[in-house]
């Protein structure tokens, strides 16, 4: 099976997605800057949330351009990566108007460690079909922002009943590591 379809569907979930996010922010009452200041924290959190989905997109994206075939095991690893990622509307909107209060902050951390190893996952599910040679596995290498992404992500977790805004500080870390799209497989592309 070639990954067309995986590729479809998974655009269209995380369309949803950054569409249900958007819809989460609420019209302010009133006209002036004022009125938007209860909304920063909500904006901001959707913001992050917002980055993090396209870094996942994006990602996928590559990753599936140097796949060439997918089996059961694929579709299931992706499903399982797109179950995670679902959750990303409610624990963005629950840690914004909460004011990035501790329980929300970790359960935001949680859904991202959770939506790593999901990748992980995944990309281990890809891997086992297209074999050690194949061209992913050249690009990936050893992978290490895969590796330091969910250990920041357990650090984080735990961290947001210290002090919330240090598991915000790992966050936006790990959306700053990956911001800028992974050469790799671009490269191994071209």
């Amino acid at each position: 099976m070639t990954t067309g379809r995986l590729e479809a569907f998974s655009d269209g979930v995380i369309a949803i997605l950054i569409t249900i996010m958007v819809l989460e922010l609420k019209v302010p009452h009133g006209a002036d800057l004022e009125a938007l200041r209860p909304l920063a924290p909500v904006f901001l959190a959707y913001l992050l949330s917002f980055i993090y989905v396209g870094i996942f997109w994006n990602n996928h994206h590559h990753m599936l351009q140097a796949t060439e075939r997918v089996n059961g095991k694929v579709l299931w690893a992706n499903l399982h990566l797109l179950f995670w990622l679902s959750l990303i509307p409610f624990v963005t909107g629950w840690m914004g108007e909460n004011r990035v209060a501790s329980l929300p902050t970790a359960v935001y951390g949680g859904v991202f460690f959770a939506s790593a190893i999901a990748w992980w996952i995944l990309k281990v599910a890809i891997l086992a079909t297209e074999g050690p040679d194949s061209a992913l596995a050249k690009a990936l290498g050893n992978d290490t922002k895969g590796k330091i992404s969910p250990v920041m992500y357990a650090l984080a977790v735990p961290l947001a009943f210290v002090q919330p805004w240090i598991s915000v500080g790992i966050y936006v870390c790990v959306a700053l590591m990956w911001l800028i799209p992974d050469p790799r497989i671009e490269s191994k592309l071209n």
